[in-house]
C-alpha cells in the first residue's frame, strides 16, 4: 500500500511539473507591452465610427491599469487570445 501511495504521489508531482509552465502568469514587462498595445487598439476602435458603437466591456476600457493588472493574473496563452480577439474585432469592423 505504501508503494502504491508513493507511486501516485510521484505521478501527481510529475503531472503538476509538466502543467506549471503553461499556467504561469505573465511577467510585468510583458504585461506593460500588452497593456500599451491594448490601449492603442482601444484608441483605434474609438476613432472608427464602424467600431466605436460596438465596443463594450472591460476588453475595451481606456484604463491602462485595468489591462496591465488583468494581464499579471493570466497565463500567456490567455493574454495572447485576448489580444487576438481585439485584433479580430478591429479587422471585422473596419470592413
Amino acid at each position: 500500500m505504501a508503494k502504491d501511495l508513493f507511486g501516485a504521489t510521484v505521478a501527481i508531482a510529475a503531472l503538476m511539473a509538466l502543467m506549471a509552465p503553461s499556467a504561469q502568469a505573465a511577467d510585468p514587462a510583458f504585461c506593460q507591452n500588452y497593456a500599451q498595445a491594448a490601449i492603442n487598439q482601444v484608441r483605434v476602435a474609438l476613432a472608427n465610427p464602424n467600431c466605436a458603437g460596438r465596443i463594450q466591456g472591460p476588453r475595451w476600457t481606456s484604463d491602462m491599469a485595468v489591462h496591465y493588472h488583468w494581464c499579471l493574473t493570466q497565463p500567456y496563452p490567455t493574454v495572447e487570445a485576448e489580444r487576438r480577439a481585439r485584433t479580430g474585432f478591429l479587422r471585422a469592423c473596419r470592413g
